[in-house]
C-alpha cells in the first residue's frame, strides 16, 4: 500500500525557510546610538543629543514641521528644547526610533513603579506636545494600570490638560471611593 501524503504550500514554507521577526527597531536604535549620519542637534536640560530630521519627521508631525517644513529650523547650532528634562527626551528619541520605551532610570527613592509611573508621566506630555500617538496612549495605560492615593491628583491634573478622557475616568473612579479620596487628602499626590 503506497500513501501519498501531500503538504499544503504554507506548510512546506513554515517547514523549509523561517522568517524571524523584523529587527529594524535595532537597526534603527544602532542609528541613533552611534550618531551616523546625524544632522540635528538638540540641547536639552544641559545634554546634548543627535537626530536624524528625517525619521524625526517621519514619526511627529510637529518634527515634521519644525525641521522640513514652514517652522524649520535654521540649519546652525543645536535646537533648544526648554521645559523637559534630558531623560526624558532621550526617552523620547529612543521611542521615535525603536517604536518601545528603553529601561527607564531615573533618580528615584520611591521604588521601580514610582519612577515608571513618573517617567510616563513625563512622557505623555512630551509625546502630547510632539503628536506621538501611540506613545501617548502607551503612557496613557501605565498610568491608568497605576493610579494610588500618591498619584490620583497629579494624574487627574495631567488627564485634563493633555485631554486624556480614559485616564480622567480612571481617576474620578478611584477617588469615587470614600477611602481613596481620604488617603489621597492625606497624602503628598
Amino acid at each position: 500500500m503506497l500513501r501519498i501524503i501531500t503538504l499544503s504550500e504554507e506548510t512546506m514554507d513554515d517547514r523549509f525557510v523561517v522568517v524571524p521577526p523584523s529587527n529594524l527597531h535595532l537597526h534603527f536604535a544602532d542609528l541613533l546610538e552611534s550618531m551616523d549620519g546625524a544632522d540635528v542637534t538638540f540641547h536639552v536640560a544641559g545634554r546634548m543629543f543627535s537626530a536624524h530630521r528625517l525619521i524625526l519627521a517621519a514619526r511627529s508631525p510637529v518634527f515634521r514641521a519644525e525641521l522640513l517644513g514652514a517652522m524649520k529650523e535654521k540649519a546652525g547650532g543645536p535646537i533648544e528644547i526648554h521645559d523637559m528634562e534630558a531623560d526624558v527626551f532621550k526617552c523620547l528619541l529612543h521611542f521615535i526610533y525603536t517604536d518601545s520605551l528603553p529601561d527607564l532610570q531615573m533618580a528615584s527613592n520611591q521604588g521601580e513603579a514610582h519612577l515608571d509611573v513618573m517617567m510616563a508621566s513625563h512622557l505623555l506630555v512630551a509625546a502630547d506636545r510632539y503628536n506621538i500617538e501611540r506613545l501617548k496612549l502607551i503612557c496613557k495605560h501605565k498610568l491608568c494600570s497605576h493610579i494610588d492615593a500618591d498619584m490620583a491628583a497629579t494624574s487627574l491634573v495631567l488627564a485634563e490638560q493633555h485631554c486624556c478622557n480614559g485616564l480622567k475616568e480612571a481617576c474620578l473612579q478611584f477617588l469615587a471611593s470614600p477611602s481613596n479620596l481620604e488617603a489621597v487628602m492625606t497624602s503628598d499626590g
